[in-house]
Parts: C-alpha cells; sequence; structure tokens
C-alpha cells in the first residue's frame, strides 16, 4: 500500500515550476536554452530594500515574529492599501504570508468544506483549481477567449454561481494573459456580486503596479465599497518589489478570515522570514519612482514580443494591459509536423517542439486552462527576448503542411 494520501492524486505538480526546472536541467547539460517560463523580473531588488534587510540583521531581527505578521509590517500593508486602493483595515484585518501563495492557500484551506465551489475564469494561474482540489472544494472553470478579452462578463460570472459557491477568484492583470479588468469591468462583476450574498472575492492583486498604456488598475473592494465585509485582497511584493526570492506576500479581509488562516499558518509554517518583513516594509514605505524605469522597460518589450510573434505564421498575440506576460494562440499551427514527422496536435505539443529544436522554454496554454495557446514572460532582457522570437518564427517556418 502506498504511503502518499489520495488527496494528491487530485493535483498536478506546478507547470510553470516544471518548465524553469527542465530549463535549467537543459543548460546544466550545456544546452542553449533560453527561459521565457519563469514569472519573475530580471531586476535585482532595490538597493534601499537590500539595506534594510541588513540593517534588520545588524538590529537582531533574526527570532520568531508573529505568525501572521509583524506590527511594523502591517502597518504599512495598512498604508498601502489607503494609499494606492482607498481600502482601510485594522491590524486585526491584515495577514502576512510566505509569498501570496500561502496567503492564497490559507484562506481556501480555512474557508472551504468538502464539496463547495470556486469559480475561476479561465486562463487562470496554474495553482488555482489545484489548491482548491486540496482544500476538498470544486473548481468551476469559466472559458474566457481571447475574442472576450480573456475576460469574464457578468454574465457569465451570473451563470456560474450556485448555492454551493464560495468564492470567484479574480486576477487582474492576469497571469498567464496580462488582461486587465477596467474599472466598467470590474463594476459590472461586482454588481453580480453584491446580489448573491453568499459568495466572496477572492482578488489576487500581485499585478497592481505592473500596467502599460494608461491602464488603470482597480480592486473589486475598491469599486464596490459593499463587498469589502466578503472579499480577501491579497497582493506582495514579489512583483513589483523584484523580490520572488523574499517571499512575502498579503491581504486584507475582515478580522474572522484573517484570524482562521493565521490558525493554519500557525499549524503550517508559522510567521514569514523575519528579515523579509523588514526588508517589505522598506518596500512598501520607500520611494516607489524606482519602478518608472522598470515599467518603460517592460512595455517596450511587450511592444517587441508582440510585433515579433505576430509575424510568425500560425502565432496571433494580443497585446496585454499588464503584467509581463503575453498569451499568444498556436492555433494555427495545429495539425502540421515537424521536420521529424511529430504532429502538433495541441499546444503542449508545440512547447515542446520549441524546447526540443530551438531551446526556447515557454508553458502551453492547457496548464492555464484555455487552449491553443502558449505563455511568454518578457521578464528577460530585450536581446534574449528578440532571439528567442527569431527561433520561434524559425520553428514556425519549419513546420509542414495540414
Amino acid at each position: 500500500m502506498s504511503v502518499i494520501a489520495n488527496r494528491l492524486g487530485r493535483i498536478k505538480p506546478s507547470a510553470t515550476l516544471a518548465v524553469t526546472s527542465k530549463a535549467k536541467e537543459l543548460k546544466a547539460q550545456g544546452r542553449d536554452i533560453l527561459g521565457l517560463g519563469a514569472g519573475e523580473p530580471d531586476f535585482d531588488t532595490p538597493d534601499f530594500v537590500k539595506e534594510a534587510a541588513k540593517a534588520a540583521m545588524d538590529a537582531g531581527q533574526t527570532k520568531y515574529t508573529n505568525v501572521d505578521g509583524t506590527p511594523e509590517l502591517k502597518d504599512a500593508i495598512i498604508a498601502k492599501f489607503k494609499r494606492d486602493n482607498g481600502l482601510e483595515y485594522e491590524r486585526t484585518e491584515i495577514t502576512v504570508g510566505t509569498g501570496g501563495k500561502q496567503v492564497l492557500y490559507n484562506a481556501l484551506m480555512a474557508t472551504l468544506n468538502a464539496g463547495d465551489e470556486v469559480i475561476i475564469p479561465a486562463p487562470y494561474w496554474v495553482s488555482y483549481p489545484d489548491m482548491v482540489l486540496l482544500a476538498e472544494g470544486e473548481p468551476v472553470i469559466v472559458d474566457c477567449p481571447a475574442n472576450a478579452g480573456f475576460k469574464m462578463t457578468p454574465e457569465q460570472l451570473e451563470a456560474a454561481i450556485t448555492s454551493k459557491t464560495k468564492w470567484v477568484i479574480l486576477n487582474t492583470p492576469s497571469n498567464p494573459t496580462g488582461a486587465g479588468y477596467t474599472h466598467s469591468d470590474m463594476k459590472a462583476l461586482t454588481d453580480v456580486l453584491v446580489k448573491h450574498e453568499h459568495v466572496w472575492v477572492m482578488s489576487d492583486d500581485m499585478y497592481e503596479h505592473l500596467v502599460y498604456d494608461g491602464f488603470e488598475f482597480c480592486t473589486p473592494a475598491q469599486v464596490e465599497p459593499k463587498l469589502k465585509s466578503r472579499t480577501l485582497t491579497v497582493n506582495g511584493v514579489s512583483k513589483a518589489y523584484s523580490m520572488t526570492g523574499w517571499r512575502i506576500g498579503f491581504a486584507g479581509g475582515p478580522a474572522e478570515l484573517i484570524k482562521a488562516m493565521a490558525k493554519i499558518q500557525g499549524q503550517s509554517t508559522s510567521n514569514p522570514c523575519s528579515i523579509s518583513q523588514a526588508a517589505a516594509v522598506a518596500a512598501l514605505n520607500g520611494d516607489q519612482s524606482f519602478m518608472q524605469p522598470w515599467l518603460e522597460a517592460f512595455k517596450a518589450r511587450r511592444d517587441m514580443v508582440v510585433a515579433m510573434l505576430n509575424e510568425c505564421a500560425g502565432i496571433e498575440c494580443p497585446t496585454s494591459d499588464g503584467a509581463f506576460y503575453v498569451y499568444p494562440s498556436c492555433a494555427g499551427l495545429i495539425g502540421k509536423q515537424t521536420p521529424d514527422g511529430k504532429v502538433i496536435e495541441t499546444d503542449e505539443d508545440f512547447v515542446s517542439y520549441l524546447l526540443e529544436a530551438q531551446g526556447v522554454a515557454c508553458v502551453h496554454g492547457e496548464a492555464f486552462g484555455l487552449s491553443p495557446h502558449f505563455r511568454i514572460s518578457y521578464a528577460a532582457s530585450e536581446l534574449l527576448l528578440k532571439e528567442a522570437c527569431e527561433r520561434i518564427n524559425h520553428a514556425c517556418i519549419e513546420l509542414v503542411g495540414k
């Protein structure tokens, strides 16, 4: 009899982590691999944040902290929510976890009973459905195709809600598409949610600051204050501050929920790293102007990648509103054959072909719940991105027939 719990049979390993791991493995073997799978900025953590971490260590801040965050970090998060989102919270309404992923996981584990439903628009971040399944819930996937801007409509949301619905997860700008909900888009969704008092809202705002072309970010509780009492607003320092390895995520929500999440965390990891928390205080309270050059660089990269991919036969690539991803369609390549005679039947076949034939690592769309697409992260140098797009174009040219 296997020692492995049955619940693990409900989930899959993270596809994004798997691609990154595979790319590193091939590089270690001497292959020339261009990795476009990782969801992390290539910029270094700002110096003033690193200096704050050093100062914290020198001051002896190397001990256990409160389970779900230091008072100083909670105060910095409260100030951030008020400054950026017009949302007011008390310390009892703030939680800090080891990355945004743990915050989301804690919330689902603390609230889902067997059979509870969670509405997830697709394409989605790969971990949402699996976290729901681990918590014995049931993901309810709503397809949001490219011709709808990869966004869920109010009609789709209304149709997906049942008496078993516990949560709806909203992520804007989106991983993997970079699509963002405008204020009017969000208001249409919140108008539906106001009518269904048993449905809670989980807003994943991790890419809040990474928006382009004048796009204005908004979050559900900001758009509709009536929802604040049943909304968990999740964010972190990983993406906007290039602090992926520091592992700090946070959220604001009703005190009862926050207390339950702390109970889960207290019996799993306990507090996030004390030094990382001190660094996050500096990041949130410090001068935010360092982001502007990053945003300009990301926009330039996005524009280049979109233009080059749209020159590839069989690929169509929409322009994203934010984050640092594009989610092109490879529908025009399905059914074609590789030079060695293998038929491209799925988007996973296509990204495997890219990796094997051209050494370009990206993530297939099926992992995000909507095919036939693939995700490219443009959080890499322009030189690398240009080379990768040229290789993708060459790969497309070498495909034959249909």
